[in-house]
């Protein structure tokens, strides 16, 4: 299955690793650490370009979405009853 990160972006939901609020997880220094490496590796994905309020990090690559954490949670969810 799917998971629609927003724009025209899916990711499978077997390559999710975790989703995270932006304004929690930003003052983590582990997280900052991680996620400026994987801008300098060039893994990083910006779905769109309003204000990010989700980080989804995958198997290879992380996307900064738009999307709430609870609405990707609700759209993941109804995907696990299909």
């Amino acid at each position: 299955m799917y998971l629609h990160l927003g724009s025209d972006v899916s990711v499978h939901t077997d390559e999710i690793i975790g989703i995270f609020d932006i304004e929690k997880v930003t003052v983590d220094k582990y997280m900052k650490d991680y996620l400026s490496y994987c801008q300098k590796q060039g893994k990083i994905y910006y779905v769109s370009l309003d204000m990010p309020k989700s980080i989804v990090v995958c198997d290879d690559t992380v996307y900064i979405t738009n999307v709430s954490c609870l609405t990707l949670r609700k759209r993941a969810e109804r995907l696990a009853v299909s």
